[in-house]
């Protein structure tokens, strides 16, 4: 069961790998990799949480707010990001045997998709994250884009 403190294990600095889709909807298309740092705090005494990845390959920063309800027991997943200025529509799920689900509606490009995020591989030093996107309401999946966390080296702050 979901509980306030899921995230805690993100609160801190972090090195990011970046694996994304050239086209995200596309099953052929090309993969580019790229590294960011990202940092994440803790609000409202653990039910909420905010990080802000930079991306200088993309040219851009994004930012993640995520809100713990505790009368569902789930949480919202609200990303935005410095290139549009607008706060996308959110994921909402939980976290079940150390992986968490988060599903939404969205549009890309003009296309209605189902999208998913999963966090899992979490420890004291990694953790992961990967969005998919489906067409077909949650059928099959294309994951379009992944992050893989690292807590850097002393000495060497993230962000």
């Amino acid at each position: 069961m979901s509980s306030p403190h899921d995230f805690d294990f993100f609160h801190g600095n972090w090195d990011v790998r970046n694996r994304m889709r050239t086209d995200f909807l596309d099953p052929d298309s090309d993969w580019t990799e790229f590294t960011g740092t990202t940092r994440c705090w803790s609000l409202f005494d653990g039910t909420a949480n905010v990080d802000e990845i930079d991306m200088p390959h993309l040219g851009q920063r994004g930012l993640t707010l995520r809100l713990f309800d505790p009368e569902t027991r789930q949480w919202s997943l609200n990303w935005a990001s410095s290139r549009t200025g607008r706060l996308f529509p959110p994921v909402f799920g939980q976290f079940a045997d150390g992986r968490g689900e988060f599903y939404g509606d969205d549009s890309h490009e003009g296309q209605d998709v189902r999208v998913r995020f999963v966090w899992s591989g979490i420890s004291a030093t990694t953790a992961r994250w990967e969005q998919a996107f489906s067409l077909d309401g949650g059928e099959n999946w294309l994951t379009n884009w992944s992050m893989e966390f690292t807590r850097p080296v002393c000495g060497t702050p993230a962000g």
